[in-house]
């Protein structure tokens, strides 16, 4: 009997009683069994029926100071500081509890709580009654353990003790909610019995690690309890109660609700993960997917984007909507999971239309996903409606026809415009948005927000850098008999912007056509500007006729003189390009190169390989020469120009590119479709936009016959001008065609005119029949004519006046060992 409670025997009167009433007195002997010398003891006396003291204890004597020889046989009320209360019936068998004021042998009255117990002898008579008072220390002891129990039982965690073999054996209020039972009335039935549904539960399993393990556990599980509909995160901690002997007698545990804190860190991971998810690249469709991928599922079950139009292209915001992205966990909807560019409208009445308009979220719930009260401790709840916005959140019971439990819609704002609306719902989860998932839901869109304008703003720089570059870019090429010519320009893809890169074909005279590819460093606006002054400079200086590496030493020294509007430096500092000139009739090429790649020439019967030559600096460097190459191109040759864009990659070395540009081209069937050709390339070495942007101009080179071509060494003699006109009548003729002889002797007569009167020997005249008919003449001077308004009195100064009247063009163009004066006319069937 040593377990019960115990206090200070009164061996007297225990054997009085047990003579008496051995029920009684062994009833007595097991409430008041005493601890010697304990501080915490029960004082007890025994009060007969006409109130006298017939029984008093060594725990009466340690309180009051009275001996049992002083206090046995007096009248109860003589031990009284005050009037004495009215004790029960003994015969109703029932207690009396009441505050009393005991008088001490000496000091101060004692003011406690005495109970009163009825004294019933074998037969159930009444004899008196037995009276208990505690100690101080016992009543302080009594009142801790009132505290503390009262404290357990109304802890909001749940707490509870299951026996060794998981039999209930305690459990607070807060358990019994949890569990939906009265854990009174199901005392020592087992875990399983309770719960059959929880047999694989967490909570489960972390009892029995502590019953075989005999140390303790703590987990962290996600569920829901037995009375909810709700998951919750719970902490769990169980730990054994052992014995002496070190058997585990029972398990304790306490499980404390962790949902509020297992959500706040669930939405900082989500915030973390999205700052570098969304926004990734310059996309606006793919921004709008970033920001759906970012909340479903852990957050929402399915995403709705709505973009204004135009937004794709960089266009202002508008306000009208177009589904953009709609993102499920589920595939509930199939048709709706996706990207549409569906246009949509909002009657103005529709939360949708009032967020766009006010530009403040909204949260729409069901009645029934009202928001739980929280389960255990800590702070408060989301669902308290203190931490919602006004007029948040709402009731919308129309959300149950979607198939809706939930809803936040927040508008995509940045920089004061409104780029479109999101709508994060749930469909499948019980749990209804909070005050903090709404928090969440703006700083997503936020993100996204900001993601979106720019990227609006990049495709709307990008859109006007394209159109700006591709109105500076041939849109055709023009007419020509030197080579068939197709073109490729792809831009950089990846958020990176419109390039410098650029090409042209400029025709020019003796039947010659110039190839033109160049790369500006950098991207946009200021790029494709840059290549736009770059082309009319060279097809500026082409119509000078410069050779290669002079056109490319004014190209340098106007750069140089190009001053950047923003930051004063070269405004096309690292630019670079390629002028190569091939002549049909010498079928030859001659080119020159300021820092960019040397093209590949493909032969007729031979393999791909890079054109002899050394590329100079960059242009805008400054006083460094350029070389200049010369070889022999047979006819049906592939001048395959290009920038690095196309051959270098982030994947690949520059070098892996021309080798599979090289074996691309050479096995291309000769004849073939040189578009189809620059498309195979792209297919192969671009198959996506990379990080620069590329261009490839394809030339397949053809050659004049020599029976088109006519030239005569022209004597240094004034007479021989009318046998120049014999010779050009004559070859005309035998051309068939003899309607051109008239303009043609008459501006042969001109120019051979003004090599033998200006001119130095030696004077050589050509005649090339092609598309046009072209007339040259060359002498060994230096000196460019020029045309002059003629007085009215002058003899000389309308020859060339005549010559620009009579033919389609003409112009000069200097050699090393002269010049030449040159005049085309349309044939006669053109």
């Amino acid at each position: 009997m040593r377990h019960v409670p115990a206090y200070a025997p009164i061996p007297p009167l225990c054997t009085w009683i047990r003579a008496k009433n051995p029920t009684i007195a062994f009833t007595l002997f097991v409430v008041t069994q005493p601890e010697a010398n304990a501080a915490a003891f029960t004082a007890t006396a025994v009060v007969d029926m006409t109130g006298t003291v017939t029984g008093w204890s060594e725990g009466a004597e340690r309180l009051l100071g009275w001996t049992a020889a002083q206090a046995v046989g007096r009248p109860a009320a003589e031990l009284l500081g005050g009037p004495p209360p009215a004790l029960p019936d003994p015969g109703a068998r029932t207690e009396l509890r009441a505050t009393v004021v005991l008088r001490r042998s000496e000091g101060p009255a004692l003011e406690t709580e005495v109970t009163a117990h009825p004294w019933l002898d074998a037969s159930g008579s009444p004899r008196g009654y037995l009276l208990t008072a505690p100690s101080e220390e016992l009543r302080l002891r009594e009142r801790d353990r009132a505290i503390v129990e009262r404290a357990m039982r109304k802890a909001p965690m749940v707490l509870g003790v299951y026996d060794a073999r998981l039999r209930s054996w305690w459990g607070n209020e807060a358990a019994e909610t949890a569990a939906g039972l009265d854990l009174g009335t199901v005392r020592g039935r087992r875990y399983e019995e309770l719960f059959p549904e929880q047999e694989n539960d967490d909570y489960l399993a972390a009892l029995n690690e502590a019953i075989t393990t005999k140390k303790p556990v703590h987990r962290l599980s996600f569920g829901r309890a037995p009375t909810e509909t709700y998951d919750r995160a719970w902490a769990i901690s169980v730990w054994p109660l052992k014995d002496e002997d070190g058997r585990v007698e029972a398990v304790a545990n306490w499980v404390f609700d962790m949902s509020a804190e297992h959500w706040a860190r669930q939405r900082l991971a989500v915030l973390s993960e999205t700052s570098a998810a969304i926004g990734r690249t310059l996309d606006v469709r793919r921004t709008a997917r970033e920001l759906a991928e970012a909340a479903v599922p852990r957050f929402a079950d399915r995403v709705t984007v709505n973009l204004v139009p135009g937004i794709t292209r960089g266009d202002e915001p508008s306000p009208r909507l177009s589904r953009t992205v709609v993102l499920s966990r589920t595939v509930a909807l199939p048709e709706r999971d996706g990207e549409t560019d569906r246009e949509i409208t909002y009657d103005a009445g529709t939360a949708v239309a009032r967020c766009l308009a006010s530009g403040t979220p909204s949260v729409r719930l069901t009645t029934t996903a009202t928001p739980e009260p929280r389960f255990g401790f800590g702070p408060a709840s989301a669902s308290d409606p203190a931490r919602w916005p006004p007029g948040q959140p709402v009731t919308d019971d129309g959300l149950r026809e979607e198939g809706v439990r939930s809803r936040i819609i927040v508008p995509l704002r940045a920089r004061g415009a409104t780029l479109g609306v999101a709508l994060f719902e749930r469909t499948e989860r019980p749990e209804p948005f909070t005050a903090d998932d709404l928090t969440l839901a703006e700083e997503l869109s936020a993100k996204a927000g900001i993601a979106l304008d720019n990227a609006r703003r990049f495709a709307r720089e990008r859109t006007t850098a394209l159109t700006l570059q591709r109105s500076l870019l041939p849109e055709r090429m023009p007419g020509q008999a030197a080579a068939e010519v197709a073109s490729r320009y792809l831009p950089a893809g990846g958020g990176v912007g419109v390039g410098g890169d650029w090409f042209d074909v400029i025709p020019l005279s003796g039947t010659r056509v110039a190839l033109v590819v160049g790369d500006v460093v950098g991207h946009g606006l200021h790029a494709s500007a840059s290549m736009g002054r770059l082309r009319t400079a060279v097809r500026t200086l082409a119509d000078v006729d410069l050779p290669p590496d002079e056109l490319l030493t004014h190209l340098d020294d106007l750069i140089l003189h190009l001053s950047d509007d923003l930051s004063g430096e070269p405004a096309e500092a690292g630019a670079t390009c390629l002028y190569a000139v091939y002549d049909p009739v010498a079928r030859s090429c001659t080119l020159a190169s300021a820092g960019h790649p040397l093209p590949l020439i493909i032969p007729p019967d031979g393999p791909a390989d890079v054109v002899p030559g050394s590329p100079g600096p960059p242009l805008g460097i400054g006083g460094l020469p350029f070389e200049v190459s010369e070889f022999d191109v047979a006819e049906d040759s592939l001048l395959a120009l290009y920038t690095d864009g196309l051959t270098r990659a982030r994947e690949r070395a520059s070098g892996d590119g021309l080798d599979e540009l090289r074996r691309v081209l050479s096995g291309r069937p000769r004849g073939g479709s040189l578009q189809d050709a620059c498309d195979a390339v792209f297919d192969a070495l671009r198959p996506d936009h990379g990080a620069d942007d590329a261009a490839l101009l394809l030339a397949r080179t053809r050659a004049l016959r020599p029976d088109h071509v006519a030239s005569w060494d022209i004597p240094f003699d004034p007479a021989e001008v009318t046998r120049a006109r014999q010779l050009a009548e004559e070859q005309l003729a035998a051309w068939g065609l003899p309607e051109a002889s008239f303009v043609t002797e008459l501006v042969v007569s001109e120019l051979v005119t003004n090599a033998l009167r200006h001119g130095l020997p030696p004077v050589r005249l050509r005649l090339i029949r092609d598309r046009n008919l072209i007339t040259e003449v060359s002498d060994g001077s230096s000196t460019a004519p020029h045309l002059r308004r003629a007085r009215l009195f002058d003899e000389s100064g309308r020859g060339l006046l005549l010559v620009a009247q009579l033919t389609r063009g003409w112009g000069t163009r200097h050699t090393t060992t002269g010049k030449t004066i040159w005049c085309e006319q349309p044939l006669p069937d053109t």
